[in-house]
C-alpha cells in the first residue's frame, strides 16, 4: 500500500473512531434498560371509547431541528417520568428518527436524528427526552410538554 493510501485509510479510520466515542459520550443521560416489546395486539375495530380529541385552535408545528447524537443546545429538562412508547421497528432499516413533543398550546417541537449502525431501542430515551427538551426550553418552560409521537425512515 502506497504511504498517501495508508495516511488517507489512518485518517478515515480516526474520524470514525471519534465519531463514534462522540455519539457514545454527547448521550450521557444514564438510561434505563427498555425491555422489548409483547408480542404486537391490534387495538379494538371502530372509534376510540373516549371519542376522537380535536384541538380548540390549529395546531402549529415548527420546523424540525436536526439533531447530531445529543448535541441539541437545549438544557436538559428534569420532566416527570412517564411510560415509555413501544416499537414495533425492524432496527437495521432505521435511517432517521424524528420524534415530536407537544405542550398545552397543542403546539408542535419535532427533532430528527440521523441512525447510526447499531442504533435501537436503547437510543430512543436520548431521541425522545431531546424532543421534550426542545419542547421546555423553547415554549418558555411549558411543563406540560409530553412526548406526542416518534416515526423513522
Amino acid at each position: 500500500m502506497k504511504p498517501t493510501h495508508t495516511l488517507s485509510f489512518g485518517l478515515a479510520l480516526g474520524s470514525l473512531l471519534v465519531g463514534v466515542a462522540s455519539f457514545a459520550g454527547e448521550h450521557g443521560r444514564p438510561a434505563p434498560p427498555r425491555p422489548a416489546p409483547p408480542p404486537f395486539q391490534a387495538h379494538a375495530r371502530g372509534v376510540h371509547p373516549r371519542g376522537r380529541v380535536v384541538p380548540q385552535h390549529p395546531v402549529r408545528v415548527l420546523a424540525p431541528k436536526a439533531v447530531f447524537h445529543g448535541s441539541t443546545g437545549w438544557a436538559h429538562w428534569e420532566h416527570p417520568e412517564f411510560v415509555r412508547p413501544v416499537y414495533y421497528w425492524e432496527w437495521a432499516g432505521v435511517h432517521n428518527v424524528t420524534c415530536i413533543a407537544e405542550d398545552s398550546y397543542g403546539d408542535q417541537y419535532p427533532v430528527s436524528e440521523p441512525a447510526a449502525p447499531g442504533f435501537g431501542l436503547a437510543n430512543m430515551t436520548d431521541v425522545e427526552d431531546d424532543a421534550l427538551d426542545r419542547c421546555y426550553n423553547e415554549s418558555g418552560n411549558d411543563g406540560t410538554c409530553f412526548l406526542a409521537t416518534c416515526t423513522h425512515i
